[in-house]
């Protein structure tokens, strides 16, 4: 590899404004488009020397073959410009979504002479208006089918509208009350437009309005002794709380927003976005990102506002946009946004309140978007068969790796030191195989690493079972031993093979890089190309003997009564043998009163306070 790209264009050449940058690649493929306030101080950072960037960015430099720019105006044209050239281009190097699934949206079809009410998955219906998205079609009919019975408006189709407004005979829907359009009779075509006008002010968050309507008319009717008309009544306001049940006020009763939740590792991402209209829960959808390139978190939540709003219609783009990272071109951003709606639009940042709250639920959901992904991903029979060929392939190895451990350390500023164990065969996890070891005694992780292989490897012989299961406990030998950590991890773990006299089992390290594997002896890590399934395949790994450490690390906390103590400000190692002196058992310790405590010298009311809490959370 060359130490600088033959097409770096001299640094005088490249303008100070903001504008929009393309790397083009030998056939002309534009790979990556991106943007800048300022061109010669971005590109500088892309032409920088080749062992400094990120994998990923690195492989994009070498495969282009040349790089180009346009001048713009001003920052918010070159956010303009930006959109419209990735989806001009789909560079493979931008962010990509993938499960990109239509949702299905409750539709109003405005532009008919009588509108109707559907559920559809197609967005480019001429003068519809739309609401949603909803995650389940089911949801959207169930939405619906209460909303009639406040807005009896049209849901038969075109055809039989057609028909029955032809014959004079209305359609089967309206036979049996389930249609309130112009072809049942009971309604004109005005009088039904007004209805439906109703209906999406009501969608739109005017739901308080209508109900106090309903209720007053109800009253009325039944002062006047018209029960009949107030029993109607009575069941519209029904329908109108089971719909305002359905979707849950979140916000004050005013505001119009959408919320974006956001969950990511290394390699993809998942959004999580709420609609908010009238401070109500009006639609939700998931969607998971391929990052391509190495991007912070407040970049892929600009990429990601400017896929929600590049082409949105004015009543889609909300006064109020939250998200979880202020992009550093938020500014621009409000003005692209403010653009497309015709009016002022803020972004901000969930800080506290409902809309932190709200903000936490929209991360949980991303987060278990992005988990299903991924499961979904490794558990297909396919992908695991690629994904151990990658693996073979790029580590040389003679066979698949049919049986995977993996292994990582934890520890708490070097105490309560564990080891985690986990393993995969044929490229899913053997949860009953984890195994987790207790370190009593260590100089640094990798002394650790070193004798939890010692001791993993010693055992490869045992020839005693668990009980009551039967099964061997660690006989099985694995094709591959993975240790979180760079060549210092990989150097303990080769010694602890060499010493146990272990052949032919294969061993890497997986850098904090992810894409870098470490080899014994090798001076280069190997390289995981992104496309790879083997890549998916080392993460999941990684983040499950990570997971499976903490979670051992933390039940030995909770058993260390040294080391609760030890986190309480102003209890140094005499005062804790002091506490632990006088009351005698760990037991007698956390059953004390704060007055009990207090009884010990040195310890006065505010710290006594302070132990006693700190040992019921503990």
């Amino acid at each position: 590899m060359t130490a600088q790209l033959p097409y770096k264009p001299a640094t005088g050449e490249i303008p100070t404004n903001p504008g929009v940058y393309r790397f083009l690649g030998a056939d002309g493929r534009v790979l990556y488009v991106g943007k800048a306030k300022n061109l010669r101080q971005r590109l500088s950072n892309y032409f920088a020397p080749l062992h400094t960037l990120h994998e990923r960015t690195r492989r994009m430099v070498t495969t282009a073959v040349n790089v180009e720019w346009t001048v713009v105006p001003t920052d918010v044209d070159s956010l303009q410009l930006e959109y419209q050239w990735i989806k001009q281009f789909d560079p493979p190097f931008n962010v990509k979504y993938r499960d990109d699934k239509s949702y299905p949206f409750l539709a109003v079809t405005l532009a008919d002479e009588a509108p109707r009410v559907m559920v559809t998955r197609n967005r480019k219906i001429r003068g519809a208006k739309y609401f949603g998205p909803y995650p389940k079609v089911w949801a959207v009919r169930d939405t619906i089918d209460l909303m009639l019975k406040v807005f009896p408006i049209r849901t038969c189709s075109d055809s039989s509208y057609k028909r029955a407004m032809t014959s004079g005979k209305p359609c089967f829907p309206g036979q049996i009350g389930k249609c309130g359009g112009p072809c049942s009779g009971r309604v004109s075509i005005e009088e039904h437009r007004a209805i439906v006008g109703d209906f999406v002010a009501f969608m739109q968050g005017g739901d308080e309005r209508f109900a106090r309507e309903v209720m007053a008319r109800m009253k009325e009717a039944a002062a006047a002794l018209d029960f009949e008309s107030a029993a109607v009544y009575r069941d519209q306001l029904e329908s109108i709380d089971a719909v305002l049940t359905k979707s849950a006020l979140v916000l004050p009763d005013n505001e119009d927003a959408d919320l974006f939740g956001l969950a990511e590792d290394e390699l993809d991402a998942a959004v999580h976005h709420f609609v908010i209209r009238g401070g109500r829960v009006r639609g939700a959808s998931s969607q998971t990102v391929d990052k391509e390139l190495d991007i912070t978190s407040a970049d892929l939540v600009e990429q990601i506002l400017q896929r929600a709003y590049g082409d949105a219609d004015a009543a889609d783009v909300p006064r109020r946009v939250i998200v979880p990272f202020l992009p550093d071109a938020h500014l621009e951003l409000e003005q692209f946004l403010a653009a497309r709606r015709g009016r002022r639009v803020e972004i901000q940042v969930a800080q506290r309140g409902q809309r932190a709250e709200l903000m936490r639920n929209a991360t949980l959901n991303a987060t278990q978007a992005l988990v299903r992904h991924k499961t979904k991903r490794t558990s297909d029979y396919s992908t695991r068969t690629q994904a151990l060929a990658d693996l073979q392939e790029a580590l040389g190895m003679t066979e698949a790796p049919l049986r995977i451990e993996c292994y990582d350390i934890s520890h708490l500023q070097g105490t309560n030191v564990v080891g985690s164990m986990v393993v995969f065969e044929d490229g899913l996890p053997r949860k009953d195989q984890y195994r987790s070891f207790s370190i009593a005694e260590t100089t640094d992780d990798t002394d650790s690493m070193h004798q939890v292989l010692t001791r993993r490897l010693a055992r490869l012989d045992d020839p005693q079972e668990d009980e009551p299961t039967g099964r061997p406990r660690f006989s099985y030998p694995p094709q591959l031993l993975l240790v979180d950590g760079g060549q210092p991890q990989v150097n303990a773990a080769a010694r602890a093979l060499a010493e146990s006299g272990r052949t032919g089992i294969a061993l890497a390290g997986i850098a904090k890089r992810l894409e870098e594997l470490w080899l014994p002896g090798d001076d280069y890590p190997v390289i995981l190309p992104r496309t790879s399934e083997a890549l998916y395949l080392v993460q999941r790994l990684r983040d499950e003997a990570h997971r499976f450490a903490i979670v051992h690390q933390r039940k030995r906390r909770r058993r260390d009564i040294r080391s609760i103590l030890a986190e309480i400000p102003g209890l140094g190692e005499a005062r804790i043998k002091a506490l632990l002196t006088h009351f005698g058992s760990v037991t007698a310790l956390r059953g004390a009163t704060v007055e009990q405590i207090e009884e010990l010298p040195g310890i006065g009311p505010k710290l006594a306070a302070t132990i006693h809490a700190h040992l019921a959370r503990g």
